[in-house]
């Protein structure tokens, strides 16, 4: 059995994150690998679940960048002993401090993971370093380089990634969404005071620049005064009473009233399926988890024209220009204008477009493709691919 080891910065609430557990879990009964995750810092909210499955997992405390020194000795240590047949790598931090690892403890093939798309909105200085040091080492450390978008693939190689050594496999959905029932969501939206009669539009992802919730509540205050029974619920890290500065921005519009803001939540799900509208303000996202989640639930969509968030959503939501609060109020109204039923109606095609197009499964066998790959030419590391 071959061994497949997973270094990944953290496991806490995020898209990498879930996809790394989806992934592991998808594979976890396969007799043709076995997989073993590495987080650089701790257990996060992934860490337990991914053993209960079965899979071990390894936490090495690192604190910050300054804590670098420190866990690469102990990253190469751990990889020696593990003996890892391949080594995944989960975003750009893991990517150099996994790659630079593998080098040490033995020439293990590394495959990269990209998934971004514009790191010059929201990111900071020091993510932007690690990045273009990735993409001077891009043509020797990986054996490839596995994009989750197409999208994200075209800019990695403006930016001097090696076009050669890339690939690109989106993130998969379960084909079936978890089973919510209609007294759950009835419970949840009269609990934060949404009823009946009321249309939820809402947001899901963590307080952060990239993902330009000011642009959410600005399209909001646009849209208040013409739908007053609109609520509009964020869900989300942070996204709650105690942020000062979402409040400030509510607060400015004197919207306090029809904000729902839940925080960080496990039941993402039945966060999904309390609302009528999902929406996408980002203003940068490579393959966007979160929308295809939001259409797994078969909750209609209307998003910002980032990254491969237009392929996700095809004709069946709304798309708009980012960074542009009319645009993407314009884009709510035309789903606002639609009847219930009519919004369900959009919201089953969602869902089987993902279930079609952006299964596990497919997801699943791109990656074993991919794996193959390094595999064969596990002794060539140096060489072109």
């Amino acid at each position: 059995m071959k061994r497949v080891v997973h270094v990944i910065v953290g496991l806490g609430r995020g898209g990498a994150e879930r996809a790394l557990s989806r992934l592991v879990e998808a594979q976890r009964l396969s007799s043709e690998y076995e997989h073993i995750v590495i987080s650089l810092t701790d257990l996060g909210c992934y860490g337990e679940p991914i053993r209960a499955m079965g899979i071990p997992v390894h936490a090495l405390g690192m604190k910050g960048a300054l804590g670098l020194p420190v866990v690469l000795p102990r990253l190469v240590k751990l990889l020696r002993v593990l003996t890892p047949d391949i080594l995944q790598t989960w975003m750009y931090h893991a990517d150099l401090i996994g790659g630079i690892a593998a080098r040490f403890a033995g020439r293990i093939p590394v495959l990269w993971g990209i998934r971004s798309f514009d790191l010059k909105r929201g990111a900071k200085l020091p993510t932007r370093i690690v990045q273009r040091l990735c993409a001077l080492m891009s043509a020797w450390l990986p054996t490839l380089i596995l994009c989750v978008a197409e999208a994200s693939r075209r800019n990695h190689i403006a930016l001097g990634y090696d076009e050669r050594r890339m690939r690109v496999i989106p993130n998969g959905f379960d084909e079936n969404p978890p089973d919510i029932t209609f007294s759950d969501i009835v419970s949840l939206r009269s609990e934060h005071g949404c009823g009946g009669g009321d249309v939820v539009v809402g947001c899901v992802g963590r307080f952060h620049p990239a993902k330009d919730h000011r642009n959410f509540v600005d399209a909001a205050a646009l849209l208040a005064e013409k739908y007053p029974a609109v609520k509009f619920m964020m869900v989300g890290p942070d996204l709650n009473l105690h942020n000062e500065k979402l409040l400030s921005w509510i607060d400015g519009h004197g919207l306090r009233d029809r904000f729902v803001l839940l925080g960080e939540r496990a039941d993402i799900p039945l966060c999904m399926s309390a609302m009528d509208i999902f929406c996408s303000p980002s203003r940068t996202e490579a393959f966007p988890q979160v929308v295809g989640e939001a259409m797994l639930m078969g909750c209609p969509c209307v998003v910002t024209d980032v990254g491969d968030t237009a392929f996700v959503v095809g004709d069946t939501g709304v798309i708009v220009e980012r960074e542009n609060a009319s645009a993407l109020a314009d884009g709510l109204a035309q789903l606002l204008r639609l009847s219930q039923s009519q919004r369900e109606a959009r919201g089953q095609i969602a869902q089987e477009r993902i279930r079609s197009e952006f299964s596990l499964s497919r997801t699943v066998q791109l990656t074993l493709e991919a794996y193959e790959f390094a595999l064969k030419y596990s002794n060539n590391l140096k060489g072109g691919v």
